[in-house]
C-alpha cells in the first residue's frame, strides 16, 4: 500500500551532485517511510533560487513556489538541516522564514494551509547541538501549522572538534537507524490519522 507521499527538504549548505550528510541522513528517513506506504521525493533548496523573505513568492526568478508546492502535495515533509556554528544552517532559516507566509494562507473551511500535514526533522552536524536545533525548526514548523509524532526527530553529531561526517560513516549507527524507524513509523501512523480526521475548521 502506497498511500501516502513524503518530499525532503534538504537544507545542505553543499549544492548538487556533491555528498552531502543532510541529505543521506534524510535519504534513511525516506527510506523507512517507503516500508510503511509512502512514495518519496526529496530536493536540496540550495539547488534553487530562494529569495529571501515572507512572502509566497518574491517575484521574477524566485524558485520557492515551486518548492512550496511540493511541500503542499505532501502528506509528511522531512526537514534536515546540518549544525553551523551550534544553530541551524542558513538556508533551514530560509526555509522557516518563506513558510512563515503560509500563517495567513487558509483551505475551504478557514484552517491554516499546513494543517493535517506531518513533519519531522533529521539534524547532522560534528559539534553539539542537535537538540536545540531540532526544537528551533520543531517551533517554527509548529507555528506554522504541521504536526508532529511522537519521536519526530532524528539525528547524528560526531565527535566535537573531528572532521568525521555522518556521510564518512561505514555504516548507520544503530542509535540513528533505530530513531529514523521510530520517527517514520509514527509519521506514517499520524498522517493516516489526519487524513482520515483533519483538525476543527475555523
Amino acid at each position: 500500500m502506497t498511500d501516502l507521499s513524503a518530499v525532503a527538504i534538504v537544507c545542505s549548505l553543499t549544492p548538487s551532485p556533491e555528498p552531502s550528510s543532510s541529505e543521506l541522513l534524510a535519504r534513511h528517513v525516506l527510506d523507512e517511510l517507503e516500508k510503511h506506504g509512502a512514495t518519496t521525493a526529496s530536493l536540496r533548496v540550495v539547488d534553487h533560487e530562494v529569495k529571501p523573505g515572507v512572502k509566497v513568492d518574491m517575484g521574477d526568478g524566485d524558485e520557492w513556489p515551486a518548492i512550496r508546492a511540493r511541500i503542499l502535495a505532501a502528506d509528511i515533509v522531512v526537514l534536515a538541516t546540518p549544525i553551523w556554528m551550534g544553530h541551524p544552517c542558513s538556508v533551514a532559516q530560509r526555509v522557516l522564514e518563506r513558510l512563515d507566509a503560509d500563517l495567513s494562507e487558509t483551505d475551504d473551511q478557514g484552517r491554516p494551509i499546513m494543517f493535517g500535514k506531518v513533519a519531522a526533522v533529521a539534524v547532522v552536524g560534528n559539534e553539539d547541538g542537535a537538540h536545540k536545533v531540532i526544537a528551533d525548526m520543531m517551533q517554527g514548523m509548529n507555528d506554522v501549522g504541521f504536526t508532529f509524532p511522537a519521536q519526530g526527530s532524528t539525528y547524528w553529531v560526531g565527535e566535537a572538534m573531528h572532521t568525521v561526517d555522518y556521510k564518512d560513516l561505514d555504516t548507520i549507527p544503530e542509535v540513528v537507524a533505530a530513531a529514523s524507524a521510530v520517527l517514520s513509523r509514527n509519521a506514517a501512523h499520524l498522517a493516516r490519522v489526519l487524513r482520515n480526521e483533519n483538525y476543527p475548521p475555523a
